[in-house]
């Protein structure tokens, strides 16, 4: 794996653990403000803030694979091939 390749993967893994940091944060915060705002808090907004944080998280999943597959087609191996050990 060249040096691109592997800060590339680095660089993936930051960023959904970033995201994934940020769900936590939003639900503390919807937590505290609907408790606060009662009625008047704006449940979609966060309902859509929500999606469009699992989209960002969709589109990490399949760079992750396309580099992976990059990187076994560099290393002569084809991605379909290769079993996981369980």
């Amino acid at each position: 794996m060249s040096s691109a390749e592997s800060e590339a993967r680095k660089a993936l893994n930051r960023l959904r653990r970033a995201i994934e940091k940020a769900q936590r944060e939003l639900d503390e915060l919807e937590g505290a403000l609907k408790h606060a705002e009662g009625s008047d808090f704006p449940a979609q907004e966060y309902a859509d803030v929500r999606e469009q944080m699992k989209r960002l998280l969709d589109f990490l999943e399949t760079e992750a694979s396309r580099l992976q597959e990059k990187i076994l087609s560099t290393g002569g191996l084809e991605p379909g091939r290769m079993r996981r050990s369980r």
